[in-house]
């Protein structure tokens, strides 16, 4: 049966987020009962080809026993205290269509990085995305998780090993550690917070780091396997590692060292020794849900400005924002994802079967090598500069 409920038309402005008052229309939103998951050969839930609701309607998926809605890159130009109408309308149908039990952010709230912004103008970046994204959830009770990008709070060193963007570091810190900007986390170490640290939701172990730049100190990944070997997480049903930077370069103009985490497969196989499930990450400015090895890799696009096309295949660049429902018995995750300016679900089936990057082949995540003809597994990285 079809169950209808009544929300706000997107477009319009939501109190607190600071855009200008516009007519509000009422619409339904259906919960199809053809929208539920289906399981490929590997176990992997796909959703169906068909993905086009009504005009004016948004999809809601089956919920599982946990919902997250993951965002990323929220930011504009350097210095900008505006964000693009598609962070705004995100942030609109969070709580009003979705309303997950959490909500992930791959970095980049704001457009630091510029060594010409005063502190001044960071502080008033952070006040902005206060406004347009972290006091909204806020008021609608929604925990907030987060990687800080490189935009953010860069970690990037100086000649005399402190850190580049010393100012970006200590507005973050200092906005992320106001109690009025409580992110409302169930924290498990929060001694280095906000750059890395942990915390559990819904019985699932969470481990942040610091993945700014490409480098992760040895003494951080020290602490990601302390973290990961910890009763809390091995007790978790699951565990999500998030970092802004991806294991591996997947879009154009992200596929030279330095836009990806250096050292990559021994940090991966890292994550798979203490079977972290999935990995998230921005920075790619595109959407692709990939796996190499066993480790699932969500690159989980933009909302912000700066699409960019991904290494193979022909697809139209698109700002995204996807929905997860976990499975916690079976720990599985089913993926809704959708272009943010039609609403349109993306399906998995229209995605390259394969990126071949700089470093690695990554396999979209339905796909194993065994289901690739010869010539798609002889597919070859082409430089993009």
């Amino acid at each position: 049966m079809v169950q209808r409920r009544q929300i706000l038309l997107w477009g319009g402005a939501l109190a607190g987020v600071g855009l200008s008052a516009i007519a509000q229309q009422i619409l339904a939103v259906n919960r199809s009962p053809q929208s539920s998951s289906e399981a490929s050969k590997d176990g992997v839930p796909t959703l169906p080809m068909a993905q086009h609701p009504p005009a004016g309607q948004v999809l809601d998926p089956p919920r599982a026993d946990m919902r997250i809605v993951v965002i990323s890159d929220l930011n504009s130009q350097y210095g900008s205290t505006e964000y693009e109408p598609e962070v705004d309308k995100a942030i609109a149908l969070i709580p009003t269509i979705w309303q997950p039990d959490l909500v992930l952010c791959g970095g980049d709230m704001v457009a630091g990085q510029s060594r010409s912004l005063s502190r001044e103008n960071i502080q008033q970046m952070w006040t902005a995305f206060d406004q347009h994204v972290s006091a909204p959830l806020r008021q609608a009770k929604i925990p907030y998780g987060f990687t800080i990008g490189n935009h953010d709070a860069s970690g990037a060193l100086a000649l005399d090993g402190g850190f580049l963007f010393e100012a970006d570091r200590q507005s973050a810190s200092a906005y992320w550690n106001n109690p009025q900007h409580d992110p409302g986390l169930q924290f498990v170490d929060r001694a280095n917070f906000p750059f890395y640290y942990t915390f559990q939701q819904n019985e699932i172990f969470f481990l942040v780091w610091d993945a700014s730049t490409a480098a992760i100190p040895a003494a951080q990944i020290a602490w990601v396997e302390r973290s990961l070997a910890s009763p809390a997480a091995q007790s978790a049903k699951m565990r999500m590692a998030i970092g802004h930077l991806p294991f591996y370069g997947i879009t154009v103009g992200r596929d030279e060292p330095g836009e990806y985490l250096d050292d990559a497969e021994s940090l991966r196989s890292l994550l798979e020794r203490y079977n972290v499930h999935t990995y998230i990450s921005g920075h790619d400015h595109a959407y692709y849900p990939g796996h190499k090895g066993r480790l699932e890799l969500l690159h989980c696009g933009i909302l912000g400005s700066g699409m960019r096309p991904l290494l193979n295949g022909n697809l139209r660049p698109v700002k995204t924002l996807t929905v997860m429902d976990i499975n916690l018995t079976t720990a599985t995750t089913l993926y809704t994802t959708y272009d943010m300016s039609t609403m349109a679900v993306i399906t998995t089936q229209s995605l390259p079967k394969l990126i071949a990057t700089r470093t690695e082949k990554v396999l979209r995540r339905d796909v194993q090598w065994s289901d690739l003809t010869p010539e798609e597994q002889a597919l070859e990285y082409v430089p993009t500069n």
